[in-house]
């Protein structure tokens, strides 16, 4: 049994794919197809129930699997302590990030650790499920962190590092009766058409949210997963928007408006809360502590 072989075995219970797990790995499906039954050649068992539908954990792939990951984590702890002392800070960082985060320059932030820090490997993606899926993806361990807009509510199970908040506005038409108006509130747009991001995603979960308690769910008519893109189906008429304040100005025939009362959308990164992070994770955590402490 070796690392290469618990770490495929992960990603194929993680994903409930052969196929997904060996795109995950950089890697073709019958290395990994290879690996599993090499692995359960030398346990003796079954890890997995496998059909031409479906894979699942067995039942002894299910007891099997937090054991494989801590073995994992362990392995990766004890060779950090052993390079970092001769070569620097080493590891590998898979985050996640959303397609807007408002003021925070990711990019930099990534780039100048990267500069102090070239042999850490870091991987950055987005999940096709926002906020929510990312926040799944850091407790399932496919991510080791993420940058999510959702309310701490919706954070149990994981470590949050507060990154800021960025309120919402109304993007409205500028022929809207409501564009007149100084403020909005939510309650003078029940019944519109709205543009907005796809369901979980943070922005939608709190909007939608909102106008439940107000008795009077939304109906979502355009689906976009850029936010930066909204303003323009606003201003192709097909419907208004809440969505956390854009820093690019909309146009003269778009008009934003803030909300009253106001909405904040909460930017937060997150890491698992079961396991201490590693010197890698622990050392961008202050990196962007001390971004947010610098920046304006």
């Amino acid at each position: 049994m070796d690392n290469r072989q618990l770490a495929y075995f992960v990603a194929v219970a993680e994903e409930l794919s052969f196929t997904r797990a060996a795109r995950r790995l950089f890697t073709v499906q019958s290395t990994v197809s290879a690996a599993i039954t090499a692995l359960e050649t030398e346990l003796g068992t079954k890890l997995f129930d496998r059909s031409t539908r479906r894979v699942a954990l067995s039942s002894d792939g299910a007891l099997f699997l937090p054991e494989a990951k801590a073995a994992l984590e362990a392995f990766e702890r004890a060779r950090a302590v052993v390079q970092q002392t001769s070569t620097g800070l080493r590891g590998s960082l898979r985050l996640g990030t959303l397609s807007s985060v408002g003021r925070l320059d990711l990019p930099a932030v990534l780039g100048a650790f990267h500069r102090r820090h070239p042999l850490v490997d870091i991987h950055v993606t987005v999940s096709v499920a926002g906020s929510t899926g990312l926040a799944a993806d850091v407790r399932q361990g496919r991510l080791d962190a993420a940058l999510v807009g959702l309310p701490a509510a919706d954070l149990a199970g994981l470590h949050t590092l507060p990154m800021g908040s960025r309120p919402f506005v109304a993007i409205l038409p500028a022929r809207h009766p409501a564009a007149a108006r100084r403020a909005v509130r939510l309650a003078d747009l029940s019944g519109e058409r709205f543009i907005d991001t796809p369901r979980g995603f943070g922005n939608r979960v709190l909007t939608d949210r909102a106008y439940d308690d107000l008795g009077s769910p939304r109906r979502v008519a355009v689906e976009v997963a850029d936010l930066r893109v909204i303003p323009d189906y606003v201003r192709a008429g097909l419907g208004v928007a809440i969505v956390p304040e854009t820093e690019t100005p909309p146009g003269d025939d778009v008009v934003l408006r803030p909300l009253t009362p106001g909405l904040d959308w909460p930017l937060s990164f997150v890491t698992p809360s079961a396991q201490s992070p590693g010197r890698a994770l622990r050392t961008l955590e202050e990196a962007l502590v001390a971004w947010s402490r610098t920046s304006p």
